[in-house]
């Protein structure tokens, strides 16, 4: 075998080995563990969202100050209570807010940030300290504990080219699906109607066919939990609205995954930011809306959770370049069927600052032992912190 025809085998069997052996198997209902019978979607805002244009303090005269050019005027700011409101592009999650079944977690941040974009998201993927490096992410940890049932699609699934992030590690069984389940397909006709001589080395070939055999596992589960299943209309043309969409359709299909990651990047708006900025949070909201929708309609509303995250948020000054640089604590959303809807947490004040930065109010590990066991009842006991009550 050539260099060109093991990277021809290697890029059709990526997505492949990106899971462990013999996760995609049918569903057993009598093996289902009620304790993780229920899905958490995690939504990563990948570059740190602005959390100050996202829930804005629209009765502070200092918002309007630090941002001369960036501050949302107040007669667009759609009122949430007497102090705080969404930025007028997040009015599709009005409804959610309205039914309370939005939570709005406040100063969600960790003591001695890192502003560093890697280094922030893996302390976050990883629920470490900031001065402690782990290797296994938060979600790998927690399954590692508390094993959810074999029969299980998978542990976690992530969508698209997205990092694994919280799921990375071995005890997580992971697959990867990309943007559009239907290549997914057609790499798999390539492998079983021998597209390419088989290669000489044995080794090799053994290793072939053993994704190839698991291909063959991933073409039925696409195929009959995706392609076939129709989660109702309404998800928007977006890169975001097309995950949320095949998220929506594995869960609507009875497949059995506790974790399902989503991303959006493009969140790290030094330069020029409103209308960008404003465009990824009508992505955001739309996209989300639309799964609420779905997932009511489907009867699955109150086994679904989403929760939003980043690796920071931004400064609450507008730069030179109308735009904002890395900051600290921001606003995350949690939304589903069983969600406590309301605010959680405190809004950090803004002449209160640590080095021109807003001082967190909550622990993001807060929000995920919410998450452990709140939604899941599991002990996780590598998170110090309590929850949040966001659960019923």
């Amino acid at each position: 075998m050539n260099r060109r025809e093991f990277l021809a085998y290697s890029s059709m069997t990526a997505v492949a080995s990106a899971a462990p052996f013999g996760i995609l198997m049918p569903r057993d209902a009598h093996a289902a563990d009620a304790g993780w019978d229920r899905t958490l979607v995690l939504l990563e805002l990948n570059g740190g969202n602005d959390g100050l244009n996202t829930v804005i303090p629209y009765t502070d005269p200092r918002y309007y100050s630090l941002r001369p050019e960036l501050a949302v005027p107040k007669d667009k700011v759609i009122r949430l209570d007497e102090k705080l409101g969404f930025h007028p592009r997040l009015e599709p999650l009005m409804g959610s807010w309205r039914d309370r079944e939005l939570a709005i977690v406040l100063g969600v941040g960790y003591p001695d940030p890192n502003l560093s974009h890697f280094r922030g998201i893996d302390i976050w993927d990883s629920a470490s300290d900031s001065k402690e490096v782990l290797d296994d992410g938060w979600v790998s940890r927690l399954v590692e504990e508390s094993r959810p049932p074999k029969s299980y699609a998978a542990d976690g699934l992530v969508m698209g080219r997205n990092s694994v992030g919280p799921l990375m590690g071995a005890a997580a069984r992971v697959v990867q699906l990309p943007k559009e389940p239907g290549k997914l397909l057609k790499q798999a006709k390539r492998l079983r109607t021998g597209g390419m001589a088989p290669p000489d080395n044995p080794a090799l070939a053994h290793l072939l066919k053993q994704r190839r055999d698991l291909r063959s596992a991933a073409d039925q589960f696409v195929a009959k939990r995706i392609a076939d299943t129709d989660p109702g209309g309404g998800f928007p043309e977006t890169e975001l609205g097309k995950q949320f969409e095949n998220a929506a359709r594995l869960i609507v299909s009875g497949a059995k995954v506790p974790f399902i990651k989503l991303s959006l990047g493009q969140f790290d708006t030094h330069i020029e930011q409103s209308e960008l900025h404003a465009d990824l949070l009508g992505e955001v909201a739309g996209a989300m809306a639309a799964f609420a929708a779905a997932m009511e309609n489907t009867g699955n509303w109150d086994k679904v959770a989403v929760m939003t995250y980043a690796e920071f948020g931004r400064r609450p000054d507008e730069n030179n370049s109308a735009g904002t640089d890395h900051g600290t604590s921001a606003p995350h959303f949690v939304i589903g069927g069983k969600v406590r809807g309301g605010f959680f947490g405190e809004q950090p004040p803004l002449d209160d600052l640590d080095n021109k930065n807003l001082k967190h109010r909550v622990h993001f590990r807060s929000m995920y032992a919410s998450g452990a066991r709140e939604w899941w009842g599991q002990r996780a006991s590598f998170i110090r912190e309590k929850g949040l009550g966001i659960f019923a």
